[in-house]
């Protein structure tokens, strides 16, 4: 089955193509610089693997929680796309995708996931690996640092640039060890996407959502002037 991911919810934009067993994947610090990069690097990804939109089974898009423009680019073009094309979309969430990458790359198989919310706050889920997939533990959530806590249970492994900007959640009871630097991964959320479409769980095209935790969209005066970013 021959999947498109890809995610723009964080600094990092990836895109990925692959079918379960080979993926092509490219990835860059791009800020607010995606919006302008992630279509053609879709295109050149496609063109790599020797195929179009119309060869593909399935798009996937990293759902949020994230950036909210960086959720909404990535969503947009994901229903733009598989319109066109005439495919199911999933919608996969993207701290259950960094989970994904830290099982992956660090063999974790307890994540506490923890992502940079701005506004001095954190994104925060726990997910277990149960077999060949996770189960989640912690629903994805918003809330200041001061207020996370680990799940009990035991040592989980923090990953996250969530650790990064708040050092002092590397400390958190429970957790046995933290990687700061762990960065979300297009190919991991085109892995947690086609066991959802072998169940026929992928969706059309204009019923392809966002997954918002905040719902705020706007900064106060104080806010802005304070340095504090959505």
């Amino acid at each position: 089955m021959r999947i498109l991911a890809f995610d723009t919810s964080t600094a990092w934009m990836s895109v990925a193509v692959g079918d379960g067993e080979s993926w092509r994947v490219h990835a860059e610090q791009t800020g607010p610089a995606a919006s302008e990069k992630l279509l053609p690097a879709i295109d050149a990804m496609l063109r790599a693997a020797g195929l179009t939109l119309v060869d593909l089974d399935a798009i996937a898009f990293g759902a949020g929680p994230g950036a909210f423009t960086g959720v909404r680019l990535a969503c947009s073009v994901a229903q733009g796309l598989a319109f066109g094309a005439d495919v199911p979309v999933v919608a996969v969430p993207t701290l259950a995708a960094l989970a994904q990458s830290a099982w992956r790359e660090r063999h974790a198989t307890r994540v506490f996931a923890c992502l940079d919310a701005r506004m001095r706050e954190v994104y925060v889920a726990a997910y277990a690996r149960e077999g060949a997939a996770w189960r989640t533990v912690q629903a994805p959530a918003v809330m200041k640092p001061d207020d996370v806590t680990v799940p009990p249970g035991d040592r989980w492994r923090g990953a996250g640039d969530g650790f990064a900007t708040f050092p002092q959640l590397a400390s958190l009871a429970r957790l046995g060890g933290v990687d700061a630097a762990a960065v979300l991964q297009a190919r991991a959320i085109g892995e947690l996407a086609l066991p959802e479409l072998a169940a026929g769980r992928g969706v059309a095209a204009a019923d392809a959502l966002p997954l918002y935790v905040r719902h705020r969209v706007a900064l106060t005066s104080e806010e802005r002037a304070a340095g504090a970013r959505l």
